[in-house]
């Protein structure tokens, strides 16, 4: 039987209101991005901040993309190439996936928060593929362009999505939310992050709270109970027109209550009351904050028809992404080292999680428990003392060795003991090359930062180091 596809050009055409050139055709994918352009994708030509995606319609051609849409029409573009002439392709993009929305009959869930949106939308992920085909953000396009690249590529036999929505400004999330129209919306939790965009906290939750406005009329919003927030989440969903409003937390109050959490260091127990019902699973991944955000994923999938027995059973085999906790063993000298790549983004709360994370792990022998850090970005005027901060939970944790890098962590640098300090980088180059020099074998290495500071580089750079011993030894 063959698949049904994605689209076509008739109903691309409908969807958009724009002018063709060239024959017939229909799409399996869509893109923005002709690097990724697969043999069959729809791209779509966006004009962003730093590129012009008309000069990589040639290129999404020439790697087996099926058509275009555009604004112009580019010169290295043949006559007659199968095109859609729009007015305005990010416009385009949005008409595409309104339409999406509108002929799907997926249950849908939408996820925000300051920390954990990609790893509770993962574990959405999984406990929905349990049980029928699910569609759900890829990666964290979670923003203006990402969103309705995520809906336009929402298949219309679906039967569960899941989408991130993302914001550092007041005001993005609410298109984002209306173009999604949930059937639940999450919010993980609110934290000071982007702060700099921000003049409180009070402000990030006001700005979470959109996610309520696009909400289906019969909607389910799920709350972070424990949050010192949540009163302010749960007005926001009334004066939305929300009734049925769900929680998750220690607090006794929560729908979804946390009893116990034991963190092994691959995976996660939970013992947990959904109402007056125990329950008890695993998460497949460690720490604290997947036991608390699976409950939020559990009470969205009995949202959304799916039995919570069902979807905790599916967390199992949950396992953290690339970046955001993903574990992997190197070859270090005469033995090895554990490393825990959280270096994909950073905040006040998510650094502290990760601390708790590497204090539960098992170094191995005569190994350390050893940190390396990187600014955390977007913080604003209190930036300093939240760096200065983390010694604090870095000295409860009993961390062996802390490697700072960047002018803001250089606070934290400071406020640390002598004894936990492993050096200090300017940047995330530097910071490696400390690295190299302290890490031993049987240490237990946890890397984390903002993403525009880089701190992938020293993944990397430990990965490399690895092989090419590997190499040497060979």
């Amino acid at each position: 039987m063959t698949a049904m596809p994605l689209w076509t050009r008739a109903e691309i055409l409908a969807a958009t209101h724009a002018q063709a050139s060239g024959g017939d055709w229909q799409a399996t994918g869509v893109s923005i991005d002709s690097r990724s352009v697969n043999p069959g994708d729809l791209f779509v030509a966006l004009s962003g901040p730093n590129h012009d995606g008309h000069d990589y319609v040639a290129a999404a051609f020439a790697k087996g993309g099926a058509a275009a849409i555009v604004q112009r029409v580019p010169n290295d573009v043949s006559a007659g190439a199968p095109l859609i002439i729009a007015a305005d392709t990010q416009a385009a993009l949005n008409d595409l996936a309104a339409a999406a929305r509108a002929r799907s009959g997926a249950k849908i869930v939408a996820v925000t928060g300051s920390v954990g949106k990609t790893g509770t939308k993962e574990m959405l992920k999984l406990a929905f593929d349990s049980v029928g085909l699910t569609h759900a953000t890829q990666g964290n396009l979670n923003n203006r362009w990402g969103v309705p690249l995520s809906l336009a590529r929402l298949p219309r036999e679906a039967q569960y999505a899941v989408f991130e929505l993302g914001m550092n400004h007041a005001g993005e999330i609410t298109p984002l939310t209306r173009m999604v129209r949930p059937h639940v919306a999450i919010i993980t939790t609110v934290e000071p992050a982007h702060l700099e965009f921000f003049a409180s906290t009070a402000e990030i939750a006001a700005a979470k709270a959109e996610i309520m406005l696009g909400l289906d009329a019969d909607g389910t919003a799920v709350l972070p109970r424990d949050n010192r927030h949540y009163a302010q989440l749960e007005e926001a969903a009334r004066a939305a027109g929300v009734t049925h409003i769900e929680s998750f937390g220690h607090h006794i109050d929560s729908t979804a209550r946390l009893l116990d959490a034991a963190v092994d260091p691959n995976e996660t127990l939970v013992f947990a009351l959904l109402g007056d019902q125990p329950i008890g699973y695993r998460v497949g991944a460690a720490g604290l904050h997947w036991a608390n955000n699976s409950l939020a994923v559990l009470l969205a999938a009995r949202a959304a028809g799916v039995s919570p027995d069902v979807a905790s059973k599916a967390l199992a085999t949950m396992s953290a992404p690339k970046g955001r906790g993903a574990r992997q063993t190197l070859a270090w000298r005469d033995g090895q080292i554990e490393v825990i790549d959280d270096s994909y983004n950073a905040s006040p709360a998510s650094m502290r999680a990760a601390i708790a994370v590497l204090a539960a792990g098992k170094a191995g022998k005569h190994g350390r428990r050893v940190a390396i850090v990187g600014d955390m970005l977007e913080l604003g005027d209190t930036s300093p003392q939240l760096h200065a901060g983390l010694a604090d939970a870095l000295n409860e944790w009993r961390i062996d060795m802390v490697i700072t890098a960047g002018p803001l962590m250089r606070h934290l640098h400071d406020a640390l003991p002598e004894a936990r300090r492993g050096g200090h980088g300017a940047n995330s180059e530097e910071a490696a090359t400390l690295a190299m020099n302290a890490l031993r074998a049987g240490d237990l290495v946890m890397v984390k930062g903002s993403a525009g500071s880089r701190m992938g580089r020293v993944v990397k750079a430990l990965e490399e180091a690895a092989t090419n011993r590997a190499g040497q030894e060979g």
